[in-house]
């Protein structure tokens, strides 16, 4: 497989809008809480990335989404 080679050029690329990203790494994902049990359904693309994040810092995956739906959550309260 050849690999392309990347052309920069000096063409403006017109209006940028830049968005504050608040959503949390997967490695501040690991934290311990009162919780209660829900049914849930997600892609298996998106439980797949958690199970992968998870491995890596020793930790479930359920315990990242709760961390993640967590911090959503408290950005909008």
């Amino acid at each position: 497989m050849k690999k392309r080679k990347v052309k920069y050029t000096d063409e403006p690329i017109g209006k940028i809008k830049v968005v504050d990203d608040f959503l949390p790494k997967p490695k501040d994902l690991v934290l311990r809480e009162e919780t209660a049990k829900i049914t849930i359904c997600l892609t298996k693309s998106s439980i797949d990335f958690f199970k992968n994040e998870a491995a890596k810092y020793h930790t479930h995956y359920q315990t990242m989404i709760r961390a993640l739906i967590d911090q959503y959550a408290s950005r909008y309260v």
